[in-house]
């Protein structure tokens, strides 16, 4: 028997067990339920991509032992495949980067030194200036942490305001510091609106006070500032309580 005639026979035996015919349906349910995980892990984080899925069905082709007097068909050729090209990558262009100098800016009123200096022996202020915003137009000014430099001029290190309501109207407002800026430690600062002249709270049951001193623009507009020592960060202080000059409580 030669080689030829032997491939034949062995191409007219029939398999050792029968093959269910593949369930389509479950296979595309399966392959849309992997396409959509897909697409929300890349919506969760947020990197635009277009993903090309090409779904391969490998069917399994159910050979059956044929009736009597009847000789099987060999079995069709299947085509040869060819996978999809794939888009070349873009590589990402450079990022510019560039060192921004330290803002400037020019006090609103009085400048209220913190009591601290920077490593090089410059003093740490507290001073308002002036906003002009055309998207916040209930916004005139905000409040700035800077260095006072020996020429008289201000280096900032941080800037908070007020940008939901009025800036004057009653309560707290510009709540922020707490963080390590350029090497400077800028404490937890803000503003009281409603004429207080003490402020207090606690951190983690034990009470601190802060600093109060009136704006010069506005003496119903309280500055406020908490020692470094006692509060870490605005987020430790729990509330904040303004009293007025007879002791009265402002706040609820």
């Amino acid at each position: 028997m030669t080689d030829l005639e032997t491939l034949r026979s062995a191409l007219r035996e029939p398999p050792a067990e029968e093959f269910t015919e593949p369930d389509l349906g479950a296979i595309m349910t399966k392959g849309r339920r992997i396409r959509r995980r897909r697409r929300l892990a890349t919506g969760a984080g947020g990197v635009a991509a277009t993903v090309v899925t090409v779904l391969v069905i490998v069917g399994a082709v159910a050979l059956k032992k044929p009736p009597p007097g009847r000789q099987p068909l060999p079995p069709a050729a299947s085509a040869p495949s060819s996978s999809l090209p794939q888009p070349a990558s873009t590589p990402p262009s450079p990022q510019a980067t560039s060192t921004q100098a330290p803002s400037t800016s020019v006090p609103l009123g009085n400048i209220i030194s913190l009591g601290t200096k920077s490593d090089d022996g410059r003093e740490i202020v507290l001073y308002a200036s002036a906003l002009d915003e055309p998207d916040m137009p209930n916004i005139e000014f905000g409040l700035r942490i800077a260095y006072r430099n020996g020429d008289g001029s201000y280096e900032d290190l941080m800037m908070s305001n007020e940008y939901k309501k009025s800036d004057r109207s009653f309560g707290f407002h510009a709540v922020d510091g707490g963080d390590v800026v350029r090497g400077a430690f800028v404490p937890v600062f803000g503003y009281f609106a409603g004429g207080a002249a003490r402020i207090t709270s606690t951190v983690r049951g034990k009470p601190v006070e802060a600093n109060v001193v009136p704006w010069s623009e506005d003496p119903s507009v309280s500055i406020f500032w908490f020692d470094g020592s006692q509060v870490e960060s605005a987020g430790v202080l729990t509330p904040l309580i303004a009293y007025d000059v007879r002791g009265q409580r402002l706040t609820k």
